[in-house]
């Protein structure tokens, strides 16, 4: 009895395919939400090339889904976090050894404004930093940003009015009130 024949091996993903379309059509966005999370520009260049590394190798399966970008999203907050950790403990590592980290000539300075952003971001809990990034660095719905992290929407008006209320602190200006008395942000 002859062998039954096998399927032919899935062709990795071309052009054609549409991946250089999708990284085309998100990849600014998707920078603005890295930067947003991590306040460094060259560590969230280097989580958003992770992130597509990643989506290249499952294109396949990752074209076929509802909201591919949020899948995107959802791996850029991951590898932001695990940065922010492997941060948190080199530091630490460094503090107990007596250590310091080798000096690198550092980029151009951003603007004055970015500066004084980022650093107030970067003081923000990781729950209200990404719900800032997600409703006003990627504009969305707070409705849209609640799905997309998986919250009532309810918390997520209550981390953006948090984040807003920590962001004025920092910048030293008084918070914007939300529109609607408050019951819309």
């Amino acid at each position: 009895m002859a062998d039954p024949p096998t399927a032919p091996a899935a062709a990795p993903p071309t052009d054609a395919d549409g991946f250089d379309d999708f990284y085309r059509g998100t990849s600014r966005r998707l920078l603005r939400y890295a930067y947003g999370l991590t306040g460094d520009l060259g560590d969230a260049q280097d989580v958003v090339q992770e992130v597509y590394i990643r989506a290249w190798q499952r294109w396949s399966r990752l074209v076929r889904y509802d909201s591919s970008e949020a899948w995107l999203r959802l791996v850029t907050t991951r590898l932001a976090t695990d940065r922010w950790r492997r941060f948190g403990a080199r530091r630490a590592a460094a503090g107990i050894l007596g250590v310091g980290t080798p000096a690198v000539a550092p980029p151009p300075p951003p603007a004055e404004d970015t500066i004084m952003l980022m650093a107030a971001m970067r003081s923000l809990p990781i729950d209200q930093r990404r719900v800032v990034a997600l409703h006003y660095l990627l504009d969305m719905p707070v409705a849209q940003v609640a799905t997309e992290i998986g919250v009532p929407e309810g918390t997520v008006k209550s981390w953006l009015s948090r984040g807003r209320a920590a962001l004025a602190q920092k910048l030293g200006s008084s918070p914007v009130p939300a529109a609607n008395g408050g019951t819309d942000v």
